[in-house]
């Protein structure tokens, strides 16, 4: 593929400066997986949430679904994503998952879902979080869509992290 006119003559191809920090990128603006070899290994652990929106009719039913309990498949499909994030994700790095854990929880107008990925390595694993969750959301989709083709899934975030170079970060809580 023909690089854009900008990067062939050097000048900048992001117009922000925080586009600059975007680490998967080289300087000609092409996608590239990020060398972590020099990183210390050290433990990392994410979280992150999800919310499937179900209407109350489809809330009432899911005891009922005859694929079975759509929030326990939810669970293991999340666990099974997190472990091929670097599958689907292009420019992941495969890791060596200590710990995932995936919950469902059945509110008013949903389900909460929430996932925790850890690991020792020389990245972090936000993205392994991120995937379970949202895997998570889409199985309890098609466990349901009999029911309602109008389910959302919506709020798919990072919640929390902790390890590596750029520290901790926490989702500021809503009072």
């Amino acid at each position: 593929m023909a690089r854009s006119a900008s990067a062939r003559t050097g000048s900048p191809l992001y117009p922000f400066e925080s586009m600059s920090k975007l680490s998967h990128f080289d300087d000609a603006g092409e996608a590239r997986m990020v060398d972590v070899s020099d990183k210390t290994a050290t433990r990392r652990e994410a979280e992150a949430s999800a919310f499937v929106v179900l209407n109350a009719a489809t809330l009432a039913a899911l005891p009922h679904n005859p694929k079975g309990n759509p929030l326990e498949v939810a669970r293991i499909a999340g666990i099974q994503a997190a472990k091929r994030t670097a599958d689907l994700i292009p420019m992941c790095h495969p890791l060596p998952l200590s710990f995932v854990d995936v919950r469902t929880e059945v509110v008013a107008d949903g389900i909460a879902i929430h996932a925790v990925a850890a690991t020792t390595a020389g990245t972090g694993v936000e993205m392994e979080a991120m995937t379970a969750a949202a895997v998570a959301a889409l199985t309890v989709y098609d466990m349901c869509k009999a029911l309602d083709k109008g389910i959302v899934i919506r709020d798919l975030r990072l919640e929390r992290k902790s390890g590596g170079k750029s520290g901790d970060y926490a989702r500021a809580k809503k009072l």
